[in-house]
């Protein structure tokens, strides 16, 4: 008996699960994080440009290729081992390499990643983190470095994954245009369970990062919505008794609705996305299994304070702009039916006038019809009259007499001929 045919995508469905496992980091380990992002189309880029430049790096240190089409790699770059990943809008890259650098969060860790190189990059920088991994002392050596190290008003500090380490981050651009990230790492703790740690910190930032874009959108949009607000209650306020007319406040109640569809239609990706981007910041934040440091605010709480209003402006901007467009097409719907009716009672009117006018063609038609027999009967009778007169002497008849005695039948005669003629038109 054959074996069972397995479906085509069986095994790349299967392997995608662990396509992207997560790196196992030693103790003390540097870790420097960069996601990049064209600003527009970044879901429709060419991803053949990312391999490239991906690519243009690995050269540099006679490292292998990634496969054709591949969306993530992982391998050595001189000292440093690189992970690479391909996201639906972005890419992004982290090296890490053991051991620290004498200045905490020294820009020149930076340096992995050249200048040259990072210029010609097929996209902008969205963000990037110097992440400092160190193993712990005490608490006093690591309160001490989070208050020098990070704004006191901004500092998210917290216990993760049952005291495996401290994790602490202000969110905030240093002057070398980074974000910092420590993690104090307690003893026994794996390299995988760290290599957890740090991929968590730089998906967490990466995600805020890109669904703040949702909430700068809003912003660009929130005047312009102010305005079509503020005219489609004017266009419904004229449907209740205004002097405009329907026809024109129909116009443009279709205008309105025509711009509030298109604003819909352009912002719907990056509303879908927005929501995505913070349910995986929720959710990366939740795995960490927070646990409160010396009183410090944690990283949820961070959130909760900075991150969720900027997303619920975000989600009640796309229920106004729907709620807008829905209102804008229930009024024209409504006028629209308005406009109808009122053309009916136009038609209808226009169909009485008609009728009239009808009537009073017809009656002229009549008088004219009578008038007609009356002009044809005097010349049939004045024609009678001349072919008959010649008979007058021998009948001992006037000419009168002749004229009185044919005037009857050719008038019934003309007013037959003249009504058959009228019956066979209609």
């Amino acid at each position: 008996m054959p074996p069972i045919q397995d479906h085509p995508l069986r095994y790349r469905l299967a392997n995608e699960l662990h396509a992207r496992p997560f790196p196992s980091m030693g103790v003390p380990t540097t870790a420097v994080y960069l996601a990049v992002k064209r600003p527009e189309d970044a879901a429709a880029r060419d991803r053949a440009a990312d391999l490239s430049h991906l690519t243009a790096l690995l050269d540099r240190h006679g490292a292998p290729h990634p496969q054709p089409g591949a969306t993530h790699y992982f391998g050595r770059i001189g000292r440093h081992t690189l992970k690479w990943e391909s996201h639906t809008e972005f890419v992004t890259y982290t090296a890490f390499t053991d051991g620290l650098s004498d200045r905490p969060f020294d820009p020149a860790d930076f340096d992995v990643f050249p200048e040259d190189w990072l210029a010609q990059a097929p996209g902008a920088r969205i963000t990037s983190a110097l992440i400092r991994v160190a193993p712990w002392q005490d608490r006093e050596t690591v309160r001490r470095e989070v208050a020098d190290w990070f704004v006191p008003e901004s500092v998210a500090v917290a216990r993760v994954l049952d005291d495996a380490a401290v994790v602490a981050g202000d969110f905030r651009i240093d002057p070398a245009g980074h974000l910092r990230f420590a993690v104090t790492v307690a003893q026994g703790t794996g390299q995988r369970r760290v290599g957890r740690i740090v991929q968590r910190l730089c998906e967490i930032e990466t995600y805020k990062a890109m669904s703040m874009l949702g909430f700068s959108r809003v912003k660009q949009m929130g005047p312009r919505m102010g305005e079509l607000d503020a005219q489609l209650s004017r266009l419904i306020g004229d449907m209740t008794g205004g002097e405009t007319g329907a026809e024109e406040t129909l116009k443009g109640l279709l205008a309105i609705s025509a711009e509030l569809e298109g604003m819909v239609a352009q912002a719907s990706f990056r509303f879908g996305a927005t929501a995505a981007y913070e349910q995986i910041v929720n959710q990366r934040i939740a795995v960490l299994r927070e646990e409160r440091f010396e009183g410090r605010q944690t990283f949820s709480e961070f959130m909760m304070r900075r991150y969720e209003p900027a997303m619920r402006t975000v989600r009640s901007s796309k229920d106004r702009l729907a709620a807008m467009a829905d209102r804008a097409m229930r009024a024209g719907e409504l006028l629209r039916t308005r406009v109808d009716v009122e053309r009916s009672a136009q038609n209808q009117a226009l169909l009485e006038s008609m009728d009239r006018r009808a009537d009073l063609q017809l009656r002229l038609q009549k008088t004219v019809e009578g008038l007609s027999v009356v002009a044809i009967s005097y010349y049939a009778v004045s024609l009678a009259g001349y072919l008959l007169y010649p008979l007058a002497g021998p009948l001992g008849l006037s000419k009168g007499m002749i004229t009185a005695i044919v005037t009857l039948p050719v008038v019934a005669l003309v007013w037959w001929l003249i009504h058959r003629i009228r019956k066979n038109m209609e």
